[in-house]
């Protein structure tokens, strides 16, 4: 047989990197473990701006409580306290400026993360540079990022929701101490702090997408012959 026909009938192999996801958790956490004070300021911004999250909404889902267990005897103290009564749906609201104040708390947090995973990125060049050479591909670097961004997630988030929801029992004992709080159901509160843990989590994994892309798309050739 010809060597062309033998050429063309021989199955095609082709090479691929493949990392496992085990082995990519491994590494996420051993390089959050060598930058541990930088990835300790990340998780603080995250931490401050998901405890003044849990914090407002559930001081709100204490506020729905109080009216649902007391009614218009509650009203008049939950609207001193600054929160809007809606008539038409009978509702406990928060005030616009809890709203901006969450908004803007989110922002600064989002900010402060994509800063310093951007400074992350710059540090790592070439170990990103080595990891290219040896065949990492471009997803593999952007999983490698995503991955610690949802640990720091995780862990910040809950630590910053343990402390809003605690910030607020406390509030609610002191500023509502006329009225049994121990009635309070706790499923909505849970409901609440679950909204700002995935939040932060998400707020997270959002702040690292462009240094994650940025990272994944350097060229090894241009990186290894600079010094950083």
């Amino acid at each position: 047989m010809p060597e062309t026909e033998n050429r063309r009938l021989r199955p095609k192999i082709s090479r691929q990197i493949v990392l496992p996801w085990k082995k990519s958790l491994a590494m996420a956490v051993s390089s959050l473990k060598i930058r541990f004070l930088r990835s300790l300021i990340t998780i603080f911004s995250l931490v401050l701006a998901i405890a003044f999250l849990c914090f407002t909404l559930t001081n709100t889902a204490i506020a729905r409580e109080l009216y649902r267990l007391h009614g218009n005897m509650a009203l008049p103290l939950l609207i001193q306290a600054g929160y809007l009564f809606d008539p038409a749906t009978a509702t406990i609201n928060a005030g616009p400026k809890e709203l901006w104040l969450m908004v803007l708390s989110l922002l600064v947090c989002t900010v402060g993360i994509v800063n310093a995973q951007l400074m992350s990125v710059t540090e790592r060049f070439r170990e990103i540079g080595i990891m290219k050479c040896l065949g990492a591909l471009d997803r593999i670097i952007l999983r490698l990022f995503l991955i610690e961004a949802t640990i720091l997630g995780i862990f910040g988030a809950g630590v910053g929701c343990l402390l809003g929801m605690l910030a607020a029992w406390g509030g609610a004992f002191l500023n509502y101490n006329t009225f049994d709080c121990s009635e309070i159901a706790l499923l909505p509160l849970l409901a609440e702090a679950s909204r700002a843990w995935g939040m932060g989590i998400g707020l997270s994994i959002l702040g690292v997408l462009y240094p994650a892309i940025l990272a994944a798309k350097l060229q090894p050739v241009i990186v290894m012959k600079e010094e950083y």
